[in-house]
């Protein structure tokens, strides 16, 4: 008498790990949609019932918030480190500099998460932080380079980035859809505020009008908290 073989597995783990894949591809496609429309403070709930799954799924895939952030964001990251090494091949040293500004300005435009991410640390994220840790130091070659053209203004410091990109990234927020080219306006502006006299600079966009104005100081009101939650602004990186 023969006695049954054990079925074999190896057919249903391969299942099983395209199933988990599936589902982690789901869930990072589901807080990229969100964090771009509605920035970091989506919760973790929310990003799971985007993705169609349950809350245990979305804890297996990524055990932290800071694991989402840094699997939705990695491709921005690397984006951002393309700028700068962009701005850096560039042969003209205020041209890079100029470029590099209004580059990562845009990246915020286009994705409010992104603009949260540039403005905040994630320690536990190591392979986000060490992509702002390249751009970084990519940043302090531009700031000498350009002023060394004669061409930036002496008093600049890297710690005028942060402020930028806070500040963009609050006018972001602020006008949405009600005005979305006012970013442009404002970095035009920070642009001609860094360059010394004689720099030639970007021309100024147009400003918003004041009816799309109204309606983006009507939307803040109704948006912004008694008390807003506070974020640590990258100064330099860990």
């Amino acid at each position: 008498m023969t006695t049954p073989s054990t079925p074999p597995v190896t057919a249903v783990e391969p299942a099983l790990r395209a199933d988990a894949e599936r589902n982690r591809e789901r869930i990072i496609d589901a807080a990229r949609r969100l964090f771009a429309r509605e920035g970091l403070g989506v919760s973790m709930a929310a990003v799971a019932r985007e993705a169609g799954v349950g809350n245990a799924t979305l804890a297996r895939r990524f055990p932290s918030r800071e694991d989402l952030i840094a699997a939705v964001f990695a491709d921005r990251m690397d984006g951002y480190v393309a700028a700068v090494d962009t701005a850096l091949a560039d042969p003209d040293p205020w041209a890079g500099f100029a470029g590099f500004i209004h580059a990562v300005c845009a990246m915020q435009a286009a994705d409010r998460g992104f603009a949260d991410v540039l403005t905040m640390t994630f320690p536990a994220a190591k392979p986000l932080e060490a992509r702002r840790a390249h751009a970084y130091h990519g940043f302090l070659e531009l700031i000498t380079r350009a002023k060394n053209s004669g061409h930036l203004a002496p008093e600049f410091t890297d710690q005028d980035m942060p402020m930028l990109l806070m500040a963009n990234a609050g006018v972001i927020a602020a006008t949405a859809d009600a005005a979305p080219e006012t970013w442009q306006r404002l970095v035009a502006y920070m642009l001609r505020a860094f360059a010394t006299p004689g720099t030639e600079t970007p021309p100024l966009p147009p400003a918003p009008s004041p009816r799309s104005l109204y309606r983006a100081m009507v939307r803040l009101g109704r948006s912004t908290p008694t008390h807003a939650p506070t974020t640590r602004a990258v100064l330099t990186p860990e």
